[in-house]
């Protein structure tokens, strides 16, 4: 490996510190009340304990017939049937009940015979033989009084709702969304002869993270404005997500001025594409700042894999299986390598086409992956996800697939 290379961090390593800067900005922002109907990416801020067991009756999971599966038959039906808005009816030994899914059974009663299974003459029941817990769900089968539901800090989901409510909560505390400012730096952006393609993509996968952002604009490759305008920029938002301008080039201002500003916390992952993002703290602002490097293909992935655990607070990366097409080598060791891929089924065997590859609709490359130039293809954005590896890749190598649509 290169000296040029040897200040480069492993993404795996960084992690962690994405997650305590989470914390602090987190510390630094207050809560709100939302109802559940729109909890959906938000941050919960304070545990949830269950307050009672949860179902608080047993309660039969079918048609039937409740009573204490160690009585033998025949055994006496007594009179009535029991609903789900029922209390529990009182039952002795040798009896039994008609119930309806759903019902509260009697403290008696132990199973459930369903109704096909029953034959009931003069008044007597008769039917299979069945154990303790048949068609029955305990008390506290699903949560027992004490129970921590939610940790504070957990993210939660749509279907997080269905839980909270069961719960009788129909309103719950959350931390506060962070806000985002989004800076384009770059002279060619500033001026109108090249677009801004990653302000959009940045922003929106930000609100899609269950957060705010703002497109804030663009400013020159000029250090004194790039400085001053992120530095602007901290005194309005938590965050400031800032665009091109990180690598080492005469033009690239973004790191040393983030180092006048404040302190980076890291500079340069050691994956291709998006290598030369960095993270900085900004104190004296109570902000922090999050560069990302301009090749669009390189943002979205540098992005989705290093910065998204900030506004998620999930390092977890969801994979499907899928088995490669093409045969793919690499460049340099000790990089890992984003390699987007087109997801298919043949037969039943879900095939990975490596998207820039010779023989896709996207000729970037002939087998050896090439992530300087796919960084910039606008093309490589209709991927269906991405191979992660640091290793060449044979064709029919089974491979696992991070799909875009589990980290956007």
């Amino acid at each position: 490996m290169g000296g040029d290379h040897e200040d480069l961090v492993w993404r795996r390593n960084i992690l962690e510190q994405v997650l305590t800067v989470r914390q602090e900005v987190a510390s630094t922002v207050g809560t709100e009340t939302v109802p559940i109907d729109s909890i959906s990416g938000r941050t919960i801020a304070e545990p949830v304990v269950a307050d009672r067991d949860m179902p608080e009756h047993d309660f039969a999971t079918m048609d039937g017939f409740a009573f204490d599966a160690t009585d033998p038959y025949p055994l006496t039906v007594v009179e009535g049937e029991v609903y789900p808005e029922n209390k529990p009816s009182a039952l002795e030994s040798g009896e039994a009940i008609r119930v309806a899914t759903g019902a509260p059974i009697p403290e008696a009663a132990n199973a459930v015979l369903k109704r096909e299974d029953a034959t009931v003459e003069d008044g007597l029941l008769h039917g299979t033989d069945i154990s303790p817990g048949t068609y029955t769900y305990e008390r506290g089968g699903n949560v027992s009084e004490g129970d921590v539901l939610f940790e504070r800090g957990d993210r939660l989901s749509a279907k997080d709702a269905i839980l909270l409510g069961d719960l009788g909560k129909s309103r719950v505390d959350v931390t506060e969304t962070v806000s985002t400012g989004v800076l384009a730096t770059g002279t060619e952006i500033h001026e109108g002869r090249s677009r801004d393609l990653d302000s959009p993509m940045l922003s929106g996968l930000v609100r899609s993270w269950g957060h705010e952002a703002t497109y804030e604009g663009t400013v020159p490759d000029e250090y004194d404005r790039i400085e001053s305008s992120i530095e602007e920029l901290a005194t309005e938002y938590d965050v400031v997500i800032t665009t091109g301008g990180t690598s080492v080039g005469h033009k690239d201002h973004v790191i040393r001025a983030l180092e006048s500003l404040g302190s980076v916390v890291f500079h340069r992952v050691r994956l291709r594409p998006g290598k030369p993002i960095a993270l900085a703290r900004l104190p004296d602002h109570d902000a922090i700042v999050f560069a990302i490097p301009g090749k669009p293909i390189g943002a979205h992935t540098v992005a989705t894999l290093v910065m998204r655990p900030f506004f998620t607070g999930e390092t977890s990366i969801p994979t499907v299986p899928a088995s490669m097409e093409r045969a793919v080598s690499l460049g340099p060791d000790g990089f890992e390598y984003a390699i987007p891929v087109t997801l298919s089924t043949n037969a039943g065997d879900r095939r990975a086409m490596p998207l820039g590859h010779s023989d896709s609709p996207l000729q970037v490359y002939d087998d050896r992956f090439d992530p300087s130039v796919l960084s910039s293809s606008t093309r490589a954005s209709q991927a269906d996800g991405i191979v992660i590896t640091r290793t060449a890749l044979e064709a029919d190598e089974n491979v696992e697939v991070v799909p875009y649509s589990a980290i956007e």
